[in-house]
């Protein structure tokens, strides 16, 4: 069995006979990423003035960060008033050029599960083109607004999917961090009168296209998981497992929504206790992946930004793989 078939059966409960796997080499990987290339001639206008950073992104957004030790955030929306969203012209996602090595990748990664990589839907997109906490305020003020600028980034986001599609894409993957620790950003009602329609849009569209539909989102976002799953998410990328409870999340959630997890990064990693950590990958996959599928394994990416040195997760991929080879499922 190949991973790309193996997947499918993870995702869809249908008896896989291991969990799956996204980890770094030189353990096991069962899937193939990549993004939407650069558009053709764009200028970050990269800076520094004092020891900040600043540059463009190609929304028309302006970012900072100090010296390089932060990832930044957005300091200038592209739409710093709402007069201008008339005039405002988005990136063009549709131009076949940008799918290039999209198309290489995936067309080199035989046998494996190719994910194409979204900006997010339609959140994670406006409210940096307002900037976050103008977009907040925008929610409740002008909801109107809102929904229009959601339709513009929306129309470039079904575009992508196409596109991804046409490239060989299993599935695409979007990121919205849509929690704190304790809860969500905004009123669930909120979030479905203004938000959910865009998930359904983006979920309808890839479903027409034959493509399965991943989400990362940090924090908690109990509150929308439901929502999220009757949509059409089909994988759910949680970092912090044990935030929500794993057996919490596999009697609420289990055989309706596959979990992609490391270890929990800021609770169980950070203990630094190998028999914690190696009792946290094993129960992920008894609990999680009980159901003949639901649960594939993952490394966070970047340890200096948690703080933590390489080997706590090295210790986490070899449970993982250990536990999850050979799973009875």
């Amino acid at each position: 069995m190949d991973s790309r078939t193996l997947i499918r059966k993870v995702l869809y409960f249908d008896d896989a006979p291991r969990i799956g796997f996204n980890l770094p080499s030189p353990w096991p990987c069962d899937l193939a990423h990549a993004g939407v290339g650069a558009a053709p001639d764009f200028d970050e206008q990269r800076r520094t003035e004092g020891g900040t950073e600043y540059w463009l992104d190609e929304w028309g957004c302006t970012w900072q960060r100090l010296g390089g030790i932060s990832k930044g955030e957005v300091f200038q929306g592209a739409i710093a008033e709402w007069d201008s969203l008339d005039a405002y012209v988005p990136p063009d996602y549709s131009l076949d050029s940008r799918y290039d090595e999209a198309r290489r990748i995936f067309s080199e990664a035989e046998g494996l599960y190719r994910i194409g990589m979204l900006p997010g839907c339609a959140f994670n997109v406006s409210r940096k083109i307002r900037r976050l906490d103008n977009f907040l305020a925008d929610c409740l003020l002008r909801p109107d607004l809102v929904r229009r600028l959601n339709d513009v980034v929306m129309d470039q986001l079904d575009a992508a999917v196409r596109k991804f599609a046409s490239v060989g894409a299993d599935a695409v993957m979007i990121t919205e961090d849509w929690g704190t620790q304790q809860s969500l950003l905004m009123a669930p009602a909120t979030f479905r009168a203004l938000f959910l329609p865009t998930f359904h849009r983006l979920c309808g569209v890839a479903a027409d296209c034959g493509v399965d539909v991943w989400m990362h989102s940090c924090g908690n976002v109990w509150q929308i998981i439901d929502d999220l799953i009757e949509a059409g998410i089909k994988v759910l990328q949680f970092d912090q497992p044990s935030l929500y409870g794993i057996d919490r999340l596999a009697d609420a959630f289990g055989g309706r929504v596959t979990f992609e997890c490391p270890v929990d990064i800021q609770r169980t990693l950070q203990s630094r206790d190998p028999d914690m950590i190696r009792d946290e990958a094993r129960r992920l996959i008894d609990v999680l992946g009980a159901r003949g599928g639901g649960f594939i394994a993952t490394r966070y990416p970047d340890e200096p930004a948690i703080g933590l040195d390489p080997h706590w997760q090295d210790v986490a991929c070899n449970a993982f793989v250990q536990f999850g080879s050979h799973t009875a499922l």
